[in-house]
C-alpha cells in the first residue's frame, strides 16, 4: 500500500509540473491540440498507478515526450500564421449583419441550437440583438451586439451612433495576414504608412495591428507599447 501511495504521489507531482509548464488555460479555453495532449497525459499518468509492475520511468518518458511536442507545436503556432491556421483553425463568423451564416455552421458541424445556446451564454436571448457572432478556435462564441441592444443602451439614452464594426487584424506577431489584407482591400504600403504615422521603425516590432471600418487603428509592439490612430479609411467587410 505504501508503494502505491508513493507511486501516486510521484506521478501527481510530475503531471502537476508538466501542466504548469504547458500553461494555465482552463479546459474550455484550450486549443484542439492542447486538449488532445492533456487527455493523453491523463491517460498515460494512470498506467503506473493501476499497474504496479510497470516502472514509473515507462510513464515519465512518454509524458516528457508529450510536453516537448506541446512546446514545439505551440512554438510553430506562434511563429507561423499558416501553421496556426492548420493547428488551431481560424475564428469563423456565424452571425453577420446579413443574418445567420448557415454554411459556416455546417462547416463547424454546429446546429442552430448550439449557436443559440452560445449566444444565450453571452446574455443575448434574441438573435435580432446580435450584430456579429464569432466562433473562436477553442469553440467559444463571442458576440458584438447591435447598438440598440448593448448594455446601457444608447437607444435608451437617445444617442444616434453608427453600428459597431468588427476590427480586422492585419498584423500578428510581426507578420502581415494576407487574407485579412485582401478582405480589407489594402496593400502592404498601407501598413507601412500606418507604421510611419505611429513612429514604428519595423513591421517586426509590431505584435498586433487592427483596424475597423471607421479607420480606427490599434497598434501594440512587442515591448508592450500601444497606440490608437484615426486615419482616413473607406473599407467595408
Amino acid at each position: 500500500m505504501v508503494i502505491i501511495l508513493f507511486r501516486v504521489l510521484i506521478v501527481y507531482l510530475i503531471v502537476l509540473l508538466y501542466l504548469r509548464i504547458m500553461g494555465k488555460r482552463q479546459l474550455g479555453e484550450m486549443q484542439p491540440f492542447e486538449l488532445v495532449i492533456t487527455l493523453l497525459i491523463a491517460d498515460i499518468a494512470t498506467l503506473p498507478m493501476t499497474q504496479t509492475s510497470m516502472p514509473i520511468l515507462f510513464s515519465v518518458i512518454p509524458l516528457t515526450a508529450l510536453v516537448i511536442v506541446h512546446f514545439f507545436v505551440s512554438l510553430l503556432s506562434r511563429k507561423s500564421i499558416t501553421m496556426r491556421k492548420i493547428i488551431n483553425g481560424k475564428p469563423v463568423l456565424v452571425v453577420t449583419p446579413d443574418g445567420v451564416q448557415y454554411e459556416a455552421l455546417k462547416e463547424l458541424n454546429m446546429s442552430l441550437d448550439d449557436l443559440m445556446e452560445g449566444i444565450r451564454g453571452c446574455e443575448y436571448f434574441n438573435i435580432e440583438d446580435v450584430l456579429y457572432a464569432i466562433v473562436e478556435t477553442n469553440g467559444t462564441i463571442n458576440v458584438i451586439p447591435k447598438i440598440a441592444s448593448a448594455n446601457v443602451t444608447n437607444e435608451n439614452m437617445k444617442l444616434e451612433l453608427p453600428e459597431s464594426t468588427l476590427p480586422m487584424m492585419l498584423v500578428s506577431g510581426g507578420k502581415i495576414i494576407n487574407n485579412n489584407m485582401k478582405t480589407a482591400k489594402v496593400e502592404p504600403d498601407f501598413i507601412q504608412n500606418i507604421l510611419k504615422k505611429a513612429e514604428i521603425k519595423s513591421l517586426k516590432d509590431v505584435l498586433l495591428l487592427t483596424i475597423d471600418t471607421e479607420g480606427k487603428v490599434y497598434i501594440q509592439t512587442f515591448d508592450g507599447t500601444s497606440k490608437t490612430l484615426n486615419i482616413e479609411f473607406s473599407g467595408q467587410w
